[in-house]
């Protein structure tokens, strides 16, 4: 009995035949083409379950191919194939609509895993049609990510395009850059969302906690397993696992990973059942794989079987706009989990986190909004509600002599007061009073403003500062 009728196209003769002959005597049906044209002649003439075609043809390309099919038949799988994968090639195959993008040189296990998740996504596709289900509603972006950071919102609109596919995904980035939270948006946004989600630090275990921790183990596999345990892998079953610090993994791991990722198969530890599981893997680290690989620290295989689809966050001190907004957002959040009251930031506050260079990224400055809530005495956060090593590193300032010191010291507030009336008065008068685009320039909310206007005397009639 036939597993399903397949439409390989390549016109590397070699390749087609080799891999025509393998998948025939698997059990699936074979159509060979070696140019555009005769693929495209071969979908309007038969009826094929799914296509897997080489993106450089002689005559055109895989893309035009997967056009064609999709006129022919909406259901029909296409699984294209490059020996020059890159990131951008990878992202542009899957927003045309492909189901699946592979890199030569193909493995015999990947290219059936891909093969068998493509037939059965038919299938789904093919039954919920005819059962009338009506389609999903498009999952919403959720609130995690506050940005106008082009960048930022490139990776977003990526994370839309590759939510449903099976693509494993490489999320690098300084540590605190939010490499988790992308994961985590990935699968929310994915057709897998109600599915669970299975977070793995990789680095806080050794290798054989690791290997149990993912895998499992049988009862008596090692001295204090008393007890069948599944693993994290299990779980984590038709959801997603991310794997974080990934680099750190040995290389006897690599190769259980590399075989996991291929296959989705595994054996427990002690035990000789192989499992397979329907799980969706993302990967993370903040060091650089490709110096690791010319190293020989980390297997150049897995690295390129990991590395389809890489996104790269950008530091914090690289997206400067992103810091008000993240910081009213986690003020927001740790005023209402502590219960205080509180409106805002001072427009010096929020400039030395603006200068503040972050070697933290947002999980620095997450931490130093939480501290501030919980010390700040006042109805915003002050300068001196901040790390005092935090302060000193954004202004540079040094004790000063004796003689330099004020005979009627201000406090640290008062000080303040006036140099940011004047930057609020000074912004009113460039938006021409519009107190909507004044808190929009300065990076605060309009409450915060009109609080701030009241309490240094703009809020009454227009004041115009001399020139």
């Amino acid at each position: 009995m036939s597993k399903g009728s397949i439409l390989l196209v390549d016109d590397d003769l070699h390749v087609l035949k080799s891999t025509a002959q393998w998948l025939q005597e698997l059990g699936f049906v074979i159509c060979e083409a070696a140019t555009l044209q005769s693929a495209r002649q071969a979908i309007e003439q038969s009826t094929f379950d799914l296509v897997i075609s080489d993106i450089r043809l002689e005559d055109g390309d895989g893309f035009e191919l997967l056009q064609a099919a999709q006129q022919a038949d909406r259901f029909l799988p296409v699984i294209l194939v490059t020996g020059y994968g890159t990131f951008e090639s990878a992202i542009e195959a899957i927003r045309r609509g492909a189901f699946d993008f592979l890199s030569k040189p193909l493995m015999d296990d990947e290219l059936l895993a891909a093969i068998e998740r493509a037939l059965t996504h038919k299938t789904i596709q093919q039954e919920t049609s005819v059962k009338g289900k009506p389609q999903q509603q498009e999952r919403p972006r959720s609130d995690r990510f506050v940005t106008r950071d082009p960048s930022m919102e490139n990776i977003l609109e990526v994370v839309d395009t590759i939510a449903d596919t099976r693509a494993t995904v490489l999320v690098t980035g300084e540590s605190g850059t939010g490499k988790s939270m992308i994961a985590r948006e990935i699968h929310n946004r994915s057709e897998r969302s109600e599915g669970p989600f299975v977070e793995v630090a990789c680095g806080a275990l050794s290798e054989t906690l690791l290997e149990s921790e993912l895998f499992g183990h049988v009862k008596g596999a090692f001295t204090d397993a008393r007890a069948d345990k599944l693993g994290k892998f299990h779980q984590a079953e038709g959801g997603t696992i991310f794997l974080d610090e990934i680099a750190t993994a040995s290389p006897a791991m690599q190769v259980k990973l590399l075989r996991v990722l291929q296959e989705l198969q595994f054996e427990q530890v002690g035990g000789t059942e192989t499992f397979q599981v329907d799980t969706r893997v993302i990967l993370a680290t903040n060091e650089d794989l490709g110096q690791l690989v010319e190293q020989g620290k980390f297997r150049e295989d897995l690295f390129y079987r990991i590395n389809v689809i890489h996104l790269e966050l950008p530091p914090l001190r690289e997206r400067r706009a992103d810091v008000p907004l993240l910081a009213e957002f986690f003020l927001a959040k740790f005023s209402h989990e502590v219960g205080k009251s509180i409106d805002g930031f001072s427009l010096s506050a929020m400039e030395l986190l603006r200068n503040h260079p972050l070697p933290g990224n947002i999980r620095e400055l997450q931490n130093m909004i939480e501290r501030a809530v919980l010390l700040g005495k006042s109805n915003e956060i002050q300068v001196d509600d901040l790390p005092a090593k935090f302060q000193q590193a954004v202004t540079g300032k040094t004790e000063v002599s004796n003689r330099e010191v004020p005979s009627k010291p201000q406090t640290l507030k008062e000080a303040l007061e006036g140099p940011e009336r004047s930057i609020i008065l000074s912004v009113l008068n460039g938006n021409n009073w519009n107190r909507n685009e004044t808190a929009e320039t300065l990076g605060i909310n309009r409450t915060t403003l009109y609080k701030k206007m009241k309490k240094l005397g703009l809020e009454e009639s227009r004041v115009v500062s001399c020139p």
